[in-house]
């Protein structure tokens, strides 16, 4: 079982937009005995079931498949003169006018809830994220603990090939991401969001008591474009690894 899934899953997309494709022309093919006697109209609410159905469970691109494929099918088989593309009635024109209308206006909606869901899905998972680091700060977890999961979530984050931390003064000069999100290469502001952050290796600074305490070496995957969102969450990451190290700095 667990391997027909791992199937499924890696064939999922291929799999939605031959559906995407087909199945409108399985629905034609089932209403062609009854053409004559079923309403136009009745016909393409069938498709628009299924274009909703093909909407929701693939993306914007298996929708507008199924769109165009099902005004295609409804065209050639169940419109006067059948198996022609064309259309002598004006009602059945208008059907199929708003049969493609509906459908690409399905498709978008579908693909825009996916985006809010998926985003609100990111937000709980970053404030997840900061209640753990935070819960172990606030627990007096030993500083080494809270800096080896910020590793962690620091490399799950911003999608890293490798991170490690720095303690105490810099030996050499990196570019760093700045506390606002920004990272300033040549005198500019790098365009992170489609670029991703410059390489070889970028440093995340951490700050306690107005001091540098240390930083997170970052090793980026090139070309891989990290929001700005996530980038304030790695901040307010180092901010809790920070309020960590400090009380060691006290008692030292």
């Amino acid at each position: 079982m667990e391997v027909a899934m791992q199937i499924l899953r890696r064939y999922r997309d291929p799999l939605i937009l031959s559906a995407a494709a087909l199945v409108p022309l399985g629905i034609a093919g089932i209403l062609v005995p009854f053409r004559s006697t079923f309403a136009a109209t009745a016909s393409a609410l069938l498709f628009v079931v299924v274009i909703v159905a093909i909407a929701v469970l693939g993306d914007r691109r298996a929708g507008v498949l199924a769109t165009v494929s099902s005004t295609l099918w409804f065209d050639l088989f169940l419109t006067r003169p059948y198996e022609r593309l064309a259309i002598t009635h004006r009602a059945d024109i208008e059907t199929a006018v708003s049969l493609f209308i509906v459908g690409v206006a399905v498709t978008e909606l579908a693909a825009r809830n996916r985006t809010h869901h998926s985003m609100a899905t990111q937000e709980a998972d970053y404030v997840g994220l900061l209640y753990e680091v935070s819960e172990l700060v606030a627990s007096g977890a030993p500083a080494e603990e809270v800096v080896e999961r910020t590793e962690d979530a620091l490399t799950d984050l911003l999608e890293l090939r490798g991170c490690r931390y720095e303690r105490g003064p810099s030996d050499r000069a990196r570019l760093s991401i700045e506390h606002d999100g920004g990272v300033i290469l040549g005198g500019n502001l790098w365009d992170v969001d489609a670029l991703g952050l410059p390489g070889p290796e970028i440093e995340l600074k951490v700050h306690g008591r107005g001091a540098e305490l240390g930083r997170f070496v970052l090793v980026p995957t090139p070309g891989q474009p990290v929001p700005l969102q996530r980038r304030v969450v790695a901040i307010a990451l180092t901010d809790q690894v920070g309020a960590a190290l400090v009380p060691r700095l006290r008692s030292a």
